[in-house]
């Protein structure tokens, strides 16, 4: 780095510092001095080769000021003659300050700072998880004719055997018809293997489990949380792609919320973690996790035409799906029959100018469209109504309604909507339960 740049770097500069500067050149080679002492003035040295000695030799003196010593180093080498420049820093620690640590650099045996990425950062979350990731095959054939198998990844995330995986591994598809697949061929990292038994799955969520059975002890991964993930968040994806057993890949969170529609997904609104791992074939089901070794998503799909582009189930949301599978053995989904979009003060203010009777808001959600004949038409919406508040509680995002509504079905709630020239109607509405083939 040159001293020009260097002078910007975020580095504290003690005023007893010493600074040295070496400049390499056609003309030669100099050496300069800056030696700086609270009680006296600053002096600035430069040494000249032979060759130019003759011309620049001197010495100057100045009073300190600290907020120009860079720049007087850089104006005294442009007057030399603009050589390239290359510069280090030596400092002196203040006095008393003998218990501050350096930065620790690669390698060195030092523990890194909190929230630091170290050499042993990714190994240490992997070796957490790696245990319970298991390599799932199940048979796959069609009349009960075998024509070959389906291979995907799970992570064993209870000592009962729970096994966490992707639907679409364990689900058979026969034209428009779909079939839970009865047993699955587990086998762990360690050589052990096992015949499980397929328990739930929700081909909206692509999420389903696997249960099987041992007389030792299983190894168990835990789950983080999804909502605390940030894009830049390192992550790692785990599973056994092409069977390859014990892989793992690294990489970053690109998109926290990716919804399906984005991905020109039909059926239902959905959310993924968008990342920019490796995956492929096989790791379907594998577990993402996080610096810390917990589970954060499922991987369930990547785009095929593209590199980097990878999506899990956020773990949140996993949550909620093994929950509804404990209380119901299936996923319960109210649906309205609304086609809603998120508002925002630029898209507020671009449907104003274009609609001078768009009520005056400052958040809510748009409903663009009402299905006819949905529990959202009987209740009355209409096409532009905004929703500012949902069984009582003022909402700015589609999330926030589905997670009042949790699995309310058949249950009234009270809905209010502005309208044009701000017109306020309070809708009462009863959700139905959804198609699970929506």
């Amino acid at each position: 780095m040159c001293s020009f740049c260097q002078r910007n770097a975020s580095v504290s500069c003690s005023r007893s510092s010493l600074i040295r500067i070496v400049s390499i050149g056609t003309a030669g080679s100099g050496l300069l001095y800056w030696n700086t002492n609270p009680d006296s003035e600053t002096t600035v040295k430069l040494s000249i080769p032979v060759p130019l000695r003759e011309h620049l030799s001197f010495q100057w003196r100045r009073p300190f000021l600290s907020s120009y010593h860079w720049e007087i180093v850089y104006v005294l080498y442009a007057f030399v003659g603009n050589l390239p420049l290359f510069s280090s820093r030596v400092s002196a620690a203040p006095a008393g300050d003998t218990t501050k640590e350096a930065p620790v650099a690669v390698g060195d045996d030092k523990k890194p700072c909190c929230g630091c990425l170290s050499r042993d950062s990714i190994a240490n979350a992997a070796a957490k998880v790696g245990p319970a990731v298991v390599n799932l095959s199940v048979p796959q054939g069609i009349y009960g004719i075998t024509t070959g198998r389906s291979i995907g990844s799970g992570t064993i995330i209870d000592a009962d055997g729970t096994i966490l995986t992707c639907a679409h591994v364990v689900v058979e598809f026969q034209g428009m018809r779909s079939t839970i697949k009865g047993k699955v061929d587990v086998t762990l990292q360690d050589g052990r293997t096992f015949e499980g038994t397929v328990v739930n799955a929700d081909l909206h969520s692509d999420i389903a489990i696997v249960k099987i059975k041992s007389k030792t002890p299983l190894p168990t991964a835990k789950f983080g949380s999804s909502s605390n993930l940030r894009p830049g968040d390192w992550v790692i994806a785990m599973g056994c792609p092409l069977s390859l057993q014990n892989t793992i890949t690294a990489g970053i969170v690109s998109c926290v919320d990716r919804k399906s529609s984005d991905l020109g997904l039909g059926g239902m609104r959905r959310e993924y973690l968008q990342t920019d791992c490796a995956i492929n074939a096989g790791n379907s089901g594998g577990p993402l996790v996080n610096i810390d070794g917990e589970i954060v998503g499922v991987n369930i799909m990547k785009v095929v035409a593209a590199d980097g582009l990878s999506f899990a189930v956020p773990v949140d949301s996993v949550s909620k799906i093994i929950e509804h599978f404990k209380n119901s053995g299936r996923v319960i989904r109210p649906w309205l029959g609304l086609k809603m979009l998120d508002l925002n003060e630029m898209i507020i203010a671009q449907l104003r100018e274009r609609d001078a009777k768009f009520p005056k808001i400052e958040k809510g959600i748009l409903v663009p469209m009402v299905t006819p004949g949905s529990p959202a038409d009987l209740a009355g919406f209409r096409p532009s109504d905004v929703v500012v508040e949902f069984d009582g509680k003022p909402v700015e995002s589609i999330k926030e309604i589905v997670e009042i509504m949790d699995d309310r079905i058949g249950k009234p709630l009270k809905v209010v909507v502005k309208r044009a020239n701000d017109e306020e109607v309070m809708l009462t509405v009863i959700p139905e339960e959804a198609n699970p083939d929506m």
